[in-house]
């Protein structure tokens, strides 16, 4: 049976201005579709590997038309995207950034389809026929409480029909809004997860594991994240491995690119790249997370898994918008020592 990866959350539209300018500098927005686990599905599904995306998205919407077709596109099966009467199709703006002047993110997604979810919503043992991996990310449950109680079902559900879990903490302040702190919620989650993804602000912030880190250094002792990826295996016993992405943000457009992982027999560390003149940063997370996903899965051994991750977002660094859209053979030629950015005839 060919593996098949199942990933869960929330789309949006996604309305950017053109280029590099500022919100309504020009009187337009650039529509496009973005977030985290559709990001992933696009992801693995662009470097070969089967995928399925999972939402809940309102009926009779245009909008939602229009994404399930985007998906199918992509080559991601859709089949797993409920219509549903209840809320709306979620928004948000996103203003890159440039050299000193960092991205910004407005939401506007309260009382989306997904936000006015409930256990009982998705139908499980359908969305997972045939799975053998599913992708969440701590954003979901952040959307709102009901979201959050879909969000620990889908898990539930996935071990209990023994699928590997790999969850992305993707910690965003802005959005644990409806009650729970973050690691009240996130904690208990990740029990259920065998391979975390993080950053080292995510694992503070999501879980409360502090080390000495400070996320906004401009270089990083490597140290503390063998410390940091130690202390969240030693909480979590089930966590069969975490990957930690390393950035270095010398500005909004050069920023240092690596990653860690540690599988309790090894701590890991990536290649590194040197990002300048950053076309669009969101979405590299997500790259980064479907690159390990599609590498655990077609990789010989951890070490060329984390390799593929981190050169395939590297090269999302240069494409605007939230898909990736490089192929498994242009990312190998960059781990093979291609970047020159020689025109290729």
């Amino acid at each position: 049976m060919p593996k098949l990866l199942v990933s869960f959350g929330e789309i949006m539209l996604r309305l950017a201005p053109p280029g590099f300018e500022r919100f309504l500098q020009s009187p337009q927005f650039l529509a496009t579709f973005g977030g985290g686990e559709a990001n992933v599905a696009v992801a693995v599904s662009g470097f070969g590997m089967p995928a399925r995306y999972v939402t809940l998205l309102p009926d009779k919407n245009a909008l939602t038309d229009s994404f399930i077709g985007e998906m199918g596109r992509f080559g991601v099966d859709a089949s797993g995207i409920i219509r549903t009467n209840k809320g709306r199709f979620g928004i948000y703006f996103v203003e890159p950034g440039a050299n000193q002047r960092g991205s910004k993110v407005l939401y506007d997604r309260a009382h989306s389809s997904i936000a006015e979810g409930k256990p009982g919503d998705i139908d499980w043992d359908k969305a997972f026929k045939g799975a053998t991996w599913f992708h969440i990310t701590g954003i979901t449950p952040a959307i709102s409480e009901g979201a959050a109680e879909l969000a620990m079902e889908s898990v539930k559900a996935a071990k209990a029909k023994k699928i590997t879990v790999s969850c992305d903490l993707n910690y965003r302040k802005n959005l644990w809004k409806w009650g729970k702190q973050p690691k009240d919620v996130m904690s208990q989650l990740f029990e259920y997860v065998d391979v975390g993804i993080a950053n080292e602000e995510d694992c503070q912030m999501a879980l409360g594991i502090q080390v000495d880190v400070d996320v906004h250094s401009g270089s990083l002792d490597h140290s503390q994240y063998e410390k940091l990826t130690n202390k969240v295996l030693a909480q979590y016993p089930k966590l069969k491995k975490i990957a930690v992405t390393l950035r270095e943000s010398h500005s909004a457009s050069h920023n240092g690119w690596s990653a860690c992982l540690n599988n309790r027999k090894q701590f890991l560390l990536s290649k590194h790249y040197d990002i300048t003149n950053i076309v669009d940063r969101v979405g590299g997370g997500d790259c980064f997370a479907g690159g390990l996903i599609f590498g655990l899965n077609a990789s010989a051994d951890d070490q060329a898994a984390l390799e593929f991750a981190v050169a395939a977002s590297c090269l999302k660094h240069s494409i605007p918008g939230d898909f990736n859209r490089f192929s498994t053979e242009e990312v190998m030629g960059l781990i093979k020592g291609g970047g020159s950015g020689r025109v290729q005839r």
